[in-house]
């Protein structure tokens, strides 16, 4: 991967339909390169082309993020067991006082209250939780991290 390769994931993560063209012109490539970088960044499984919804504007009125400590032997098949909720749009097992965050996504602050208690709350071999309610969402994706390390590689 180099400095197109992270231009054009870029592009893609500020719109991803922008055509192969316009990121050819924008890039300083053919449209037949980006078609085949693009090919190989999807192949080797370093983007994963996806739709990011604006979930307020579907109904999603209450979020969290919420932090998880597990019994040591089961942080795998905890977070794989919550990776089948449909209300977690987000797992991620980390380092620190948390095993597990997750980011959930429901219509109202009710219906998150009774999903924490029922659906979370009751996940075997999770010890404790923590919940951050999201108050707003300022940055969805990484994209100028993304643009940043496109811009200090050297061609």
């Amino acid at each position: 991967m180099d400095k197109i390769d992270l231009k054009i994931i870029a592009i893609l993560q500020e719109n991803g339909r922008f055509p192969n063209s316009g990121i050819g012109r924008i890039v300083g490539i053919s449209e037949g390169t980006v078609r085949r970088r693009l090919k190989g960044l999807i192949d080797n499984k370093i983007i994963n082309i996806t739709a990011i919804p604006d979930l307020e504007q579907m109904g999603y009125n209450a979020s969290a993020l919420v932090g998880i400590q597990t019994d040591p032997d089961k942080i795998e098949s905890v977070a794989d067991n919550l990776c089948d909720l449909p209300e977690i749009q987000y797992v991620t097992l980390t380092t620190g006082s948390f095993d597990i965050f997750v980011w959930i996504a429901l219509p109202t602050a009710k219906e998150l209250g009774i999903f924490l208690r029922e659906k979370l709350g009751l996940t075997p071999g999770i010890r404790r939780t923590e919940t951050f309610v999201s108050l707003s969402t300022k940055k969805p994706t990484l994209s100028n991290k993304i643009e940043l390390l496109a811009n200090n590689l050297s061609s």
